[in-house]
């Protein structure tokens, strides 16, 4: 009996040790992973509400035009009209309200990760949320998937206010889990999303074992909210290619090198329009709306025509594994989405440009392929190969990500097979841009920025 009392004692003892040492614990990482979790399922709906309103409006202005105008050469004014105060809303909303929700965001929560940038998310949330629907819904040669990838990380910050946590590297571990929510929930890509913060934001990305745990489980409860709105397909549904024979790989290796040189050129005749275009604003809010405007207006009233060479990207993709274009036609788009892209995002819309970028690899890939068919007809590749592979190179090129790159592409078409040839076309791409003195785009950008930001605050003091 005696002994069983001690026993008794003893357990209760040990009991007691462990519920002080838990209430003297630090609750901090285990409050961060459960806002992790939280975040990436907000970040998943609100990531899912943005791609259906950006879809309802694009549609909404189609449908809209065609029902009230029946004339071919009304249509087209009509919808350069329409497509220009959508435009127009979306670049007013960003110039009056918050000037940091204008291009992807993706530089501004790089500086954020290293204290540079403030993350003002009462003003990001709304204004890149409305004006990216006004912008993508115009027309323009933009990506939902950057600003799904600011949002994220502004949902991120507005939890971390609300909560009231106090210190940096939770900070940290929450924007970076946001970013990532934000990217898995736009391509339906968890691996990809987490990938992306790790290799794009791994100067600033403060690695620790609960910070990765928080990425993992916010892209992953981002990615669940997005399938459970939208059902499990991959965004890009393009059928299955065969594997590339050995013998060929070679070929992919010439593609990478050539999209190394195709990314450089693309980086600087980006941020050479984008000198340009600040030049003409003056920082002057009328000029900056009008411009917006006359390019969002203009790429809608395109559309009616030529639509391959506007919007988003994905449908032009489609098309092209479809074998639904000759290499001449390729070649045209390409060069024309080319210019239409790169102007759509140097002016400071809010807009991304992933899905752009895909769209140009794709056709330069496709490009590519026919050539390769006309020079080996031996081989009897799909020239879809290419264009698969190309969409990762010229992702790898100009944001210099390559693993994320070519998980991306995997994920997003479900082509797994084709995983060593985009590994080499990737590489190839990556070696000839840095060989060349390329830099990463958000890099650079965030550079500019902050010169920006530098030279307005010396001007305010004198």
């Amino acid at each position: 009996m005696t002994q069983d009392n001690s026993n008794h004692q003893s357990n209760n003892h040990r009991l007691f040790q462990l519920l002080r040492k838990l209430k003297e614990s630090d609750k901090t990482p285990v409050k961060v992973l459960f806002l992790a979790a939280i975040i990436g399922a907000v970040v998943g709906l609100i990531g899912s509400l943005f791609m259906l309103g950006t879809e309802w409006v694009s549609s909404l202005r189609i449908s809209s035009v065609n029902q009230y105008v029946t004339n071919k050469w009304l249509i087209i004014a009509a919808m350069f009209v329409v497509s220009a105060l959508l435009a127009m809303m979306g670049y007013y909303l960003v110039k009056r309200f918050s000037p940091e929700a204008g291009g992807s965001g993706i530089p501004e929560i790089e500086g954020a990760l290293q204290d540079l940038r403030p993350v003002r998310w009462w003003r990001v949330i709304p204004v890149k949320f409305i004006g990216g629907l006004g912008t993508l819904g115009s027309g323009m040669v933009l990506g939902r998937e950057g600003p799904t990838v600011q949002l994220g990380a502004n949902i991120s910050q507005m939890f971390y206010d609300l909560f009231r946590l106090k210190d940096n590297e939770s900070r940290h571990t929450l924007l970076a889990t946001g970013a990532a929510a934000g990217l898995s929930t736009a391509f339906n890509a968890p691996l990809a999303g987490i990938l992306f913060i790790i290799e794009e934001m791994r100067p600033q990305f403060k690695y620790s074992l609960i910070s990765i745990k928080a990425v993992f489980i916010g892209a992953v409860t981002a990615t669940i909210v997005f399938r459970l709105i939208n059902g499990e397909g991959v965004v890009l549904n393009i059928g299955q290619f065969s594997s590339a024979p050995m013998d060929t790989l070679w070929l992919y290796l010439i593609l990478g090198m050539l999209f190394g040189v195709v990314g450089i050129g693309f980086n600087r005749f980006l941020l050479y329009l984008q000198s340009l275009f600040l030049a003409f604003y003056q920082n002057k809010v009328s000029r900056f709306v009008l411009m917006g405007g006359l390019i969002g207006g203009s790429c809608g009233a395109i559309g009616v025509f030529a639509p391959e060479i506007v919007g988003g990207g994905y449908s032009v993709i489609h098309q092209m594994m479809a074998n639904s274009f000759t290499i001449t036609m390729l070649m045209v788009f390409f060069a024309l989405r080319f210019l239409t892209t790169t102007i759509s995002f140097s002016s400071g819309a809010p807009g991304g440009i992933f899905s752009p970028l895909l769209a140009l690899g794709t056709l330069f890939g496709g490009i590519y392929g026919y050539g390769v068919l006309e020079l080996f007809p031996q081989y009897q590749i799909e020239i879809g190969t290419f264009a698969i592979a190309g969409m990762g190179a010229l992702f790898a090129a100009t944001v210099r990500a390559p693993l994320t790159g070519i998980v991306l592409v995997l994920e997003m078409t479900d082509n797994y097979q084709l995983i060593l040839p985009m590994i080499i076309t990737c590489i190839g791409a990556t070696i000839v841009a840095q060989l060349l003195g390329g830099r990463p785009l958000y890099s650079v950008l965030l550079e500019k920025s902050l010169e920006r930001s530098q030279k307005q605050a010396e001007n305010t003091s004198q």
